[in-house]
């Protein structure tokens, strides 16, 4: 029976500490005074722990290097995933892109229950204990030095720091330090899952809006890069939302970047026309500006209407052909540039981080250290929102403490 430390108390870290007690004594060590900082503000609080599609379509929302998480995901899968936490006590619920919450709608239930069995599988939790250095001697670690001069020894080791997005909740990136102090390579890490900034001024006057179905298109120099569907809002310094982190992900810091917003997706360019057609009929007699009551949030009237170059005070009656297809245009290629992503501290992932290509897929291990493993964001992974990152974490968890016993 080996002594393992467990270095970090998200879900990655909870549940390699959960997995590795099963042959192991095993000790998490947690910089925060309680376990799941982080997980508890995911899903807006609601903790997206899982998403119900088959897992073999996963791959498709994991840009971060989805070949290198194949073993880990097929290991403990979603179906895992769901039954573990039922088992717990936890009833979940599935939502809109098949987006996986527990019934209650409240974080606290998954952390609640994955420390109820780490509490069952006999884990000591050592909580308020930040580690700042890992000692090592011949490849191998010797002992975790934690800041109030306390040193932990151990047999086997595994690394679940997090990456570098909401420091508050813990995630400073220290793992990446440790892990290249220890020899690994790190690629740099960078906001994934961001806000973006945008540089037209009339971004100010739709702060707080948020849009349901509607289309995002990225566009790098004119060519396309990045398609999506769902829902956004826009902010003092840009916009955000689901479908806008997903698009963060491809804007890099080099080249020129727009966004074009179809406000009206699920209408042709002929269909809209005809819809824009049947309001001017009713509100003939009116001025333009008061002619799209019936088509667009009030937020986002004023806005369309200094964008058509259309009179707003011009009688319905009076705009010609060429005006309306105008409006029908803008409406579903509202054009924003790029200013660029917010920092890294207010993206919910980090991409970058250890690079994988020195860590064994299959069990996670060190290729460098012999009694180190990794397991969630510390690594290069990152996937999409839709709580693919969740069941990411607790996938290599599960693999790295799994693994424990197991020869390099």
């Amino acid at each position: 029976m080996k002594k393992v430390i467990v270095i970090g108390g998200g879900p990655a870290g909870m549940m390699a500490a959960i997995k590795a007690s099963e042959n192991n004594k095993v000790i998490l060590v947690e910089g925060n005074e309680r376990l799941g900082k982080k997980l508890f503000i995911t899903g807006k609080g609601r903790c997206n722990v899982t998403n119900a599609k088959d897992i073999s379509e996963f791959f498709e929302y994991i840009p971060g290097n989805p070949n290198f998480l194949y073993s880990s995901l097929y290991t403990f899968t979603n179906e895992d995933v769901m039954s573990m936490f039922t088992t717990l006590g936890v009833d979940l619920k599935i939502e809109r892109g098949d987006r996986v919450f527990p019934k209650s709608d409240k974080s606290s239930d998954i952390i609640g229950a994955l420390e109820k069995k780490l509490n069952a599988s006999g884990v000591e939790i050592h909580l308020n204990s930040k580690v700042i250095n890992l000692l090592s001697k011949d490849s191998a670690i010797i002992e975790a030095v934690l800041s109030n001069g306390e040193r932990i020894q151990g047999d086997y080791f595994i690394l679940a720091t997090g990456g570098k997005s909401y420091p508050s909740t813990g995630s400073r990136g220290d793992g990446y330090k440790f892990a290249e102090d220890l020899g690994h390579k790190i690629v740099e890490p960078k906001p994934s899952l961001v806000p973006i900034e945008i540089k037209e001024e009339f971004i100010k006057e739709l702060q707080g809006l948020s849009l349901k179905n509607i289309q995002v298109t990225l566009f790098k120099e004119n060519k396309q890069i990045y398609k999506s569907f769902g829902e956004m809002v826009f902010t003092h310094y840009g916009v955000s939302g689901p479908v806008i982190l997903s698009a963060s992900r491809y804007v890099k810091s080099q080249g020129e970047y727009k966004i074009s917003l179809n406000l009206k997706p699920a209408l042709s360019e002929q269909e809209l026309d005809s819809r824009i057609q049947r309001d001017f009929k009713k509100y003939i007699n009116k001025d333009f500006k008061n002619s799209l009551e019936d088509l667009l949030p009030r937020k986002l009237i004023n806005t369309i209407i200094n964008l058509s170059n259309i009179d707003p005070n011009k009688k319905i009656n009076t705009v010609t052909k060429e005006e309306r297809k105008s409006l029908v245009y803008l409406l579903q290629n509202l054009s924003m540039k790029v200013k660029g992503l917010r920092p890294i501290e207010e993206a919910i992932v980090t991409a970058g981080g250890v690079s994988i290509k020195e860590i064994n897929p299959s069990t996670m291990k060190s290729k460098i250290i012999k009694n180190l493993s990794f397991c969630g964001e510390v690594m290069d992974v990152d996937a999409f929102t839709g709580g693919y990152n969740v069941q990411i974490a607790l996938s290599t968890g599960y693999i790295a403490g799994e693994k424990v016993g197991d020869e390099l």
